[in-house]
């Protein structure tokens, strides 16, 4: 059964999005079967990934997640043969007040991915911002959850909105949800704040923070423009180091399980 892994930050610009293209990249060029979900109504990973939902706009989360379509024909192959998407469309934001009064509107995510959970080795979902519905239907159907973090210090105080919701799922709907860590993104050495604010989450969270650390890089930013995961796209940048870094730090974690597998 594949392990599912939300990427989530209710602060914008942290890297949320961009960690969870790259990461899913990284392991599928690792030779692991990836599928990412854009639970994202902005469907950034969406076009991230070189694919418009303004193009196909009934296989997307939404129809998932509504019950129009069943989760296996809303996968799109990408450029990577061993990665997937369920992209993600604007329409997702209507699909919180469709579910608010069912009494099952944390698990819709959860049930619809358990056809499909044991044709991958990983699913990493990209939550929006908001720590709305949609978010929590992602942190209901996950087994972890990665938190990016820009190291500067209005992104540490944030970060306690964020393990609040992390709480009540698990004390919830979700018993068995874990922090897989955090990883520190956009980081630049020469920066006095930057090595502090590292110090600091480290000498607080210890190792549940990633020894990778995603420096800051333009061809990482470039990427996305160009419908791209930087490994595709500049293979030889920090950006790509890094995130084939964090990938394989990701499947140390997860050896033990992959193995019974």
């Amino acid at each position: 059964m594949g392990k599912v892994i939300a990427i989530a930050n209710q602060k914008g610009g942290v890297g949320k999005t961009t960690t969870a293209i790259n990461l899913a990249a990284s392991l599928a060029v690792l030779e692991k079967k990836v599928l990412i979900i854009d639970a994202d109504p902005q469907a950034n990973t969406t076009s991230g990934l070189n694919f418009s939902p303004d193009n196909d706009q009934k296989r997307t989360l939404y129809e998932v997640l509504i019950g129009e379509i069943d989760i296996q024909d809303s996968l799109i192959q990408t450029e990577i043969a061993s990665l997937h998407m369920i992209p993600s469309h604007i329409n997702l934001v209507g699909a919180e007040l469709e579910l608010v009064e069912d009494p099952h509107r944390e698990t819709f995510l959860k049930y619809a991915l358990e056809p499909i959970r044991d044709n991958y080795d990983f699913i990493i979902i990209d939550c929006s911002p908001s720590l709305g519905l949609i978010t929590i239907n992602s942190l209901t159907a996950a087994d972890s959850v990665i938190i990016p973090v820009q190291p500067e210090f209005f992104a540490l105080e944030g970060l306690g909105k964020l393990l609040q919701t992390i709480r009540l799922v698990q004390n919830g709907p979700n018993p068995e949800l874990t922090i897989e860590g955090f990883v520190v993104t956009m980081f630049d050495g020469r920066t006095k704040v930057h090595n502090q604010v590292l110090s600091e989450l480290r000498e607080h969270f210890k190792d549940m923070v990633f020894n990778t650390i995603i420096q800051r890089n333009i061809r990482l930013s470039e990427a996305p423009s160009h419908g791209k995961p930087i490994i595709l796209y500049d293979v030889i940048c920090n950006g790509t180091t890094n995130y084939l870094g964090l990938a394989k730090e990701v499947l140390e974690k997860n050896l033990n399980t992959l193995r019974n597998e």
